[in-house]
């Protein structure tokens, strides 16, 4: 475009206006669509403050859908604005019949923009993002009102008129702006086609739960990049400039974002070989818990004790990790204690078990065992051994269980506990 476009687009858009307003203010007609535009409006707002006052919309509407719920929310809301176009569109009607030379420009001005508000409303009431509604709004808002006047295609030129060649692309406020609307709208319409497919993909039985976020996971990629490819083909940018951009990745993986990619691609190997996957039971160094999210970057691990542990997805593949429910949720607990020489070790051995056994989440298929470990200085010590159900039920509760469990029938049989030292317990998986 040469450099006198802009003076050109500019020049057409101002000779419209004027053309527009000397029609208009040169005509008695301009104050009587004024008076009738401002009349009906106030007319609309009074009808629709009496029928809100009389019917409850919002509730005969509470077991809908939510999607048009939201859509019957946003007529609701613009009820006022559906009145004054029907009696626009009645006047203007009424005045283009009884005369043949009638002005009703401006009402029709009136109706188009009324219309075009509501259908915008209504539009962008699906959208729950406050801030893509708010920007999706006044841009669809400011595109009709620039039609509608006829001043679309003059206020295009005019953006388009100057521009910057950056990297074989001729940069314009045309395209910046046509390409950031578009971004959103798309990247608003994948987010929420990935979050319906990720729903559906959670609420399958028949896939595992690591494969289940795998595939949230692939969806959603997929989806923002499509997103992407879309939003550069409908701005008429050429796709080759896709591979400039992949070379800027690539330097910025070599010069400092290798621990990113590496924790992203060590994400992905995690929930594809299902070594570790949420609601798994693992231990990592001194820490035990629970794993309850696995993302792109980090995956978190509950401590039951406030604090959420973030393990970036590297360490969870280079280090050593426990899965304590990786073929089986079953735990097996040790109890280390020790009793006085005179108390029999069959006596010992047998309310040891029977105390476990009494605890509902020991198993008593494996059955619980108690054996005698060494022959300490003063007192016969003892390790007993017994399967929980559930590693995710939480060891502690089930140790302290089976600990008070363990008192209780000691001192019922008369088993002496000579020197009450530090219990503990160690977890092990079955050989």
């Amino acid at each position: 475009m040469n450099p006198d476009d802009l003076e050109n687009a500019t020049t057409a858009i101002i000779t419209t206006i004027r053309t527009t307003l000397r029609t208009e203010l040169t005509s008695v007609w301009l104050p009587l669509q004024l008076g009738d535009i401002a009349l009906t409006a106030l007319v609309a707002i009074a009808i629709a403050a009496l029928v809100r006052r009389r019917f409850d919309l919002s509730a005969a509407t509470m077991g809908w859908p939510a999607y048009l719920r939201l859509a019957i929310r946003a007529l609701i809301d613009n009820f006022a604005v559906l009145i004054f176009i029907l009696l626009i569109i009645v006047t203007r009607a009424s005045l283009e019949a009884s005369l043949s030379h009638a002005r009703t420009y401006l009402l029709l001005v009136a109706t188009n923009l009324a219309t075009a508000w509501v259908v915008i409303a209504i539009v962008t009431s699906l959208i729950r993002n406050h801030f893509i509604n708010r920007i999706v709004a006044v841009a669809a808002w400011t595109i009709a009102a620039l039609s509608i006047l006829g001043l679309l295609d003059a206020t295009s030129a005019a953006l388009d008129a100057r521009g910057l060649m950056v990297g074989g692309i001729r940069v314009t406020p045309l395209l910046i702006i046509k390409t950031t609307a578009l971004l959103l709208v798309a990247i608003w319409a994948a987010s929420t086609t990935s979050n319906f497919l990720e729903r559906r993909v959670q609420a399958s039985s028949d896939l595992t739960p690591s494969v289940q976020v795998l595939l949230s996971k692939l969806i959603r990629i997929a989806m923002m990049a499509i997103a992407v490819v879309v939003v550069l083909s409908a701005s008429g940018i050429d796709l080759s400039v896709l591979a400039v951009l992949t070379g800027a990745i690539g330097v910025g993986v070599g010069l400092g974002l290798q621990k990113m990619v590496s924790n992203f691609v060590s994400g992905i190997m995690l929930l594809a070989d299902k070594s570790i996957k949420p609601g798994d039971v693992i231990s990592i160094g001194d820490h035990f818990g629970w794993v309850t999210n696995m993302g792109t970057r980090y995956t978190s691990v509950d401590l039951k004790d406030g604090r959420e542990l973030l393990v970036p997805n590297e360490d969870l593949v280079t280090q050593r990790v426990i899965n304590w429910s990786y073929t089986s949720d079953r735990m097996q607990l040790q109890i280390k204690f020790s009793t006085s020489y005179d108390t029999p070790i069959g006596k010992t051995q047998a309310a040891a078990v029977e105390a476990a056994l009494s605890v509902a989440q020991v198993l008593k298929e494996p059955a619980p065992s108690c054996h005698i470990t060494a022959f300490g200085a003063t007192a016969l010590e003892y390790v007993l051994w017994a399967w929980i159900s559930s590693a995710s039920e939480g060891p502690t509760r089930v140790r302290s269980a089976m600990m008070i469990a363990m008192w209780d029938t000691f001192e019922r049989q008369g088993v002496v506990i000579p020197k009450p030292g530090p219990s503990h317990i160690v977890l092990d998986k079955a050989p």
